[in-house]
């Protein structure tokens, strides 16, 4: 019944709408004659560049993925003959075109006035030269005979890996690099490369000479372990420089790359001097903890910045630090906490965080520390800021805290320039310039020079002497506030 029911109203629109049945069967023989209206004549393709360049690229690690596009300048759709990877199957280089990968594309189609992405990545291979060496290809689009071509250039460089082969629960993953009683000198011109945690073992220590430069692979460091130390042996010209393991233009500043430099539990006669970290998760953590403070880190003309974390976090640690540029750190730029004895001459503090909401002052000072138990612990603090500026786009950039338990919290800001809402009228604030703007030159760049109308410019305390700014210049008998002495 259902079946005569079917064929009887199919009829029945037959009968009444004759035109409606007609006009669908003209349609669809119409559109089943129709042939792909494409363009088969060579065409002049239009390309968002003529040159991929891969700037500086270590062997054997990936690169970050580069991209252009390819425009067709017609009024109808054409078809690409072939898109193909000159170098093959061998070549260094890998393409994706229309969301696959390959190197050779066949009868690839592109609409009228439409483009389409195509994206390319390159691996280095290794060689035994301490040079940088140069890889070459090209992507052939052949549009009926039409050649035409996008060059592929990647500067490559050998370096000194360094790989996690220790997996213990609880921890990263390792590689000890100085074992115990063992002195160890990285002074390669290759660059070190390190996947997971680098390690100094206890009694060992690690020297790097000037000019090294240490790149760090995501959430890899450098771990200074009970009783080692460590020596950053840079100079003016050439500063030993620690940085993820993504040299390309891109990444020059991107933060949180990598993990962070740890001196922990105890670590002894630690020195860094002339060295720029950036572009981590913290700059330097170096801690105590709960063991009796028997350590010490010397820090001199050295630069942190770009850190989604801090920059210097300190735990009841003893550090002395001259000429020191923090910048730029999504939490505090210089945390000095559970006490600790310090002193900061010269320090800048200029954090313009645009990464996303820093809701934490830039330096912050305490004299105790709670563990993952709720436990509190305390100790007495020590902390002296000399000639500093603390500086950053929150209104109170300086903050501390203290617990009443006995120990000490005591903290002087001597000719300081200082943006805080806390109250200054006591006798720790010697000399302060408060809430004044130091006019760096270009912040938004990262360059904190001073300008000629800085405040800052000879408001600093002659009896602290530090004789020469971060970059090498000469001060004067009246000293600028910050890291850097303001040149005309």
């Amino acid at each position: 019944m259902q079946i005569i029911t079917h064929v009887y109203m199919k009829f029945r629109v037959f009968y009444r709408f004759p035109w409606v049945v007609y006009s669908l069967l003209l349609l669809m023989a119409w559109g089943s004659c129709q042939k792909d209206d494409l363009l088969e004549s060579p065409v002049d393709l239009h390309f968002s560049t003529d040159t991929i360049l891969f700037d500086t690229l270590f062997t054997t690690i990936g690169s970050s993925t580069r991209s252009f596009k390819v425009y067709n300048p017609e009024k109808d759709p054409i078809r690409i003959s072939r898109i193909t990877l000159a170098g093959g199957s061998n070549s260094s280089f890998r393409i994706n075109v229309n969301g696959m990968s390959g190197t050779d594309f066949k009868e690839v189609k592109l609409g009228s006035e439409d483009s389409l992405f195509i994206f390319v990545e390159v691996t280095v291979d290794p060689n035994s030269t301490d040079q940088p060496m140069i890889i070459t290809d090209s992507i052939v689009f052949n549009t009926h005979g039409h050649i035409q071509d996008i060059k592929l250039v990647a500067w490559g460089q050998d370096a000194n890996f360094i790989v996690a082969n220790r997996h213990v629960q609880g921890l990263p993953p390792y590689y000890i690099v100085a074992k115990k009683g063992e002195h160890v000198v990285w002074d390669s011109p290759k660059p070190y490369v390190i996947y997971g945690y680098a390690v100094v073992d206890s009694t060992a220590s690690l020297t790097i000479t000037e000019g090294t430069r240490v790149h760090f692979h995501a959430s890899s460091g450098l771990w200074v372990y009970k009783g080692g130390s460590l020596t950053v042996d840079g100079s003016q010209d050439l500063p030993v420089h620690f940085q993820g393991d993504r040299p390309e233009p891109y990444y020059q500043d991107i933060p949180g790359q990598w993990d962070r430099i740890w001196l922990n539990e105890g670590s002894i006669n630690n020195q860094i001097r002339h060295a720029i970290i950036e572009n981590g998760f913290i700059g330097i953590q170096a801690e105590t903890l709960n063991q009796p403070m028997g350590n010490s880190l010397i820090l001199e003309n050295v630069i942190i910045r770009n850190m989604t974390g801090m920059g210097i976090l300190g735990r009841n640690y003893s550090i002395s630090a001259e000429n020191i540029q923090v910048s730029n750190c999504g939490n505090y730029a210089v945390a000095l906490t559970n006490g600790g004895d310090y002193t900061f001459h010269h320090l800048t503090v200029a954090n313009i965080w645009t990464g996303g909401i820093r809701q934490t002052p830039s330096v912050y000072v305490n004299n105790f520390f709670e563990d993952y138990e709720g436990t509190v612990h305390s100790n007495d603090l020590l902390a002296a800021f000399g000639n500093s500026i603390i500086h950053g786009n929150q209104d109170n950039e300086f903050a501390f805290d203290n617990i009443d338990n006995g120990t000490l919290l005591n903290f002087t800001l001597d000719h300081c320039m200082v943006k805080t809402t806390v109250n200054t009228s006591g006798p720790e604030w010697i000399n302060c310039l408060i809430n004044k703007n130091p006019r760096f030159e270009d912040p938004s760049s990262g360059i904190f020079r001073l300008t000629d109308d800085s405040p800052a410019i000879d408001a600093g305390n002659p009896a602290i002497q530090v004789p020469f700014d971060l970059e090498g210049n000469p001060r004067g008998s009246t000293p600028d506030m910050g890291a850097h002495e303001y040149v005309p």
